[in-house]
Parts: structure tokens; C-alpha cells; sequence
């Protein structure tokens, strides 16, 4: 990697660090995320009446320990980590049409693809730090729960935190990339995230829940859609799907892996074309 690429990338991170929407959506992600995952889920076991959806209270709490961190640090991404990623890759690159800065920024550093490959970089460590973080604090909720519930400490497997990790990294910056590739194409950042938003959580839920029961071809288009692939993924890694919106075992995990890792290719390869040929004003 040479030195100019390598500056580069630290001058993108920079951006997105200086950036105080990097910083709210992150927040955002980690509060919801403890929202859903723990707290509302606590507050339901410490009430002591049972729940159409999670059971009863004993079931509730075993949901909550250290045991089930895979499935409760990756099971939103499907839906609303995945907007937020979303969010995140068009404001990242759709900013900079926006405030004009993307042909002043051309004329004085790399190639349009070297530009381009260091944004990517360095929404690949954003993306990653914040799965991490994500872990890193479930991980700690679910100790503090187990700990004050005297109940065991049965952690998952080192390769089951692995493939989880990886799996959230994966969803999430598939859909970070869609909104790189959305903002690209529109030279802009408003309708990039609102086209975003209205496939990942209206036309998705039409499709899936209106159109698949009663279509044989909506059906096969459904199992190729991004959202029910990354939401088939979590289902498949964690064997369970708990009533949580957007994960559902549609596809088995080898499939849903592979449509989302082509999907992230296909935003990667289309931003960069259309980057490289066309006029950046």
C-alpha cells in the first residue's frame, strides 16, 4: 500500500470522525440496539407477566444472557442498524456533492478510484469499530444481568462469535454500500437515504408480506432481496428468530451469505463506474 493511498484513507477516517452525524447515528445503532435487545426485554421479566411474543418470564431472562450475545448484537441489523448503515454510506459520499468539495478534492490528491477505494476503506473501519462496539456492549449488559440474576455465565463459543461478528460486519456494510452506490448515482444525499429507507422498510415488508403469499414469481424475487437475505442470515446463524422484525429463515445461510456478498460487490463495482465516467460537478 503505498504511502499517498495511506494518507488518503487517514484523511477520509478523519472526515468521518469530525463529522458529528458519524457520531449521532452511531449512538443512535448502540441506544437502539440496547433498547430492544436488553432493556424493554428486562423491564418485561422484572414486571413479572409474560409476553405474547417473548414468553414467559423465565424464557425472557434466558433470552437476555450471555448465551444468546449472537443473536441479540446482530438480530436488528436486518432493519434498523441496516438503515442506519444505510445512512451512513450516503452521507459519507453524497455530502461531498452537496458542499462541492468532491472536484476540489480531485484536483489536489490520487485518481477518482484511489479516492474512492480509501472513502470505502474507511467506512469499512467505521462499519467494523461500530459492530464491535456493539458486541463489545451487549456483552457487558448481558454479564450485568446474568450477574444480578445469579444465573450462569455460558458464553458462546469462540467460532460462534466469529461467524456472528463477521455476519453483522457483512450485513452492515452491504447496506452502507448501497447507500455509497444511491448517493453516487444521484449526486446527492436526501434522495439517496429516502429511496434507501422506503426499499429497505416499506417495499421489502410489501413484497415479503402482500405479494410473495399470493405470487409465485414475488415469492422468488423475495428470497432474492437484500433485506430477507440478511435477516435469513441471522436466523440461520442464531437458530432462532424471537418475533424480531426482518429476521426470518427464508434462505439457509450459505445462500443468504452469498447473495449479500454479491449484492456488496455489485453497489461497489456500479458507484465505481459510474464515478469514474461521469462528471463529478
Amino acid at each position: 500500500m503505498s504511502s499517498g493511498f495511506t494518507n488518503s484513507i487517514i484523511a477520509e477516517m478523519d472526515k468521518l470522525v469530525r463529522q458529528p452525524a458519524t457520531w449521532i447515528l452511531a449512538a443512535i445503532w448502540l441506544a437502539l440496539n440496547q433498547v430492544f435487545s436488553y432493556l424493554i426485554p428486562y423491564a418485561s421479566y422484572t414486571s413479572g407477566e409474560s409476553s405474547p411474543v417473548a414468553g414467559p418470564p423465565g424464557r425472557i431472562l434466558s433470552s437476555l444472557l450471555p448465551e444468546n450475545l449472537v443473536f441479540n448484537s446482530i438480530s436488528g441489523f436486518p432493519v434498523f442498524a441496516g438503515a442506519i448503515a444505510l445512512i451512513l454510506g450516503a452521507l459519507s459520499v453524497g455530502s461531498e456533492y452537496g458542499w462541492g468539495t468532491l472536484k476540489t478534492t480531485l484536483t489536489q490528491r490520487p485518481r477518482r478510484m484511489s479516492l474512492y477505494a480509501s472513502k470505502l476503506a474507511a467506512l469499512a473501519v467505521a462499519v467494523l469499530a461500530i459492530v464491535a462496539v456493539t458486541f463489545a456492549l451487549n456483552a457487558l449488559t448481558s454479564y450485568v444481568i446474568a450477574s444480578v440474576e445469579s444465573e450462569a455465565m455460558d458464553w458462546p463459543s469462540l467460532e460462534n462469535l466469529v461467524r456472528g461478528f463477521a455476519a453483522g460486519f457483512l450485513i452492515a456494510a452491504m447496506w452502507c454500500l448501497m447507500g455509497v452506490s444511491l448517493a453516487i448515482l444521484f449526486r446527492s444525499t436526501a434522495l439517496p437515504i429516502g429511496l434507501g429507507l422506503v426499499w429497505a422498510l416499506v417495499i421489502e415488508n410489501l413484497i415479503r408480506s402482500v405479494a410473495a403469499p399470493l405470487l409465485d414469481f414475488a415469492e422468488t424475487i423475495e428470497k432474492a432481496m437484500p433485506g430477507v437475505n440478511a435477516g435469513s442470515l441471522v436466523a440461520a446463524l442464531s437458530g432462532q428468530t424471537g418475533g424480531t422484525p426482518g429476521v426470518i429463515s427464508a434462505v439457509d445461510g450459505t445462500q443468504a451469505a452469498l447473495v449479500l456478498s454479491a449484492y456488496a460487490a455489485a453497489f461497489t463495482l456500479i458507484a465505481g463506474f459510474v464515478l469514474q465516467r461521469r462528471d463529478v460537478t
